[in-house]
């Protein structure tokens, strides 16, 4: 994991208010979708990525990384694994306090500049089953 900032993953997530979900499905059965409205039920505030639609009931949502305004706390990914180099660019310009992977992707390689940069990182686990621990 990354940085000094946080002690450990609840107290990134105590400290969290802004979450980005990259890959957010407007299925509302699909699991990025269920956790995002996990998160904003828990009082998060979540926006979306999406390039394939710009309204998803419920939260704002934006073709890329890069398009979305402000800072976010936690840019939380449901992406493969595969596909993490392609969006590392954004995500670095970005500078999230926390690069999240959610359970089933790692990338070691892709996530290295973002360890290195100090940001908090996260691979193969899931934010809500980390947040009900906590």
């Amino acid at each position: 994991m990354g940085n000094n900032k946080y002690e450990n993953i609840c107290d990134l997530l105590k400290k969290s208010k802004r979450i980005m979900v990259v890959g957010l499905s407007k299925n509302p059965i699909k699991t990025s979708r269920n956790i995002a409205e996990y998160l904003k039920d828990n009082g998060y505030e979540v926006v979306g990525v999406n390039p394939t639609t710009s309204t998803i009931e419920g939260f704002e949502v934006y073709n890329s990384i890069a398009e979305v305004p402000g800072e976010v706390d936690i840019i939380n990914v449901f992406r493969r694994s595969e596909d993490i180099p392609e969006i590392m660019g954004e995500v670095m310009k970005k500078s999230p306090s926390a690069l999240w992977l959610q359970l089933g992707i790692s990338n070691d390689e892709a996530v290295q500049p973002a360890i290195d940069a100090g940001i908090f990182t996260v691979q193969n686990r899931c934010i809500k089953v980390e947040h009900q621990r906590c």
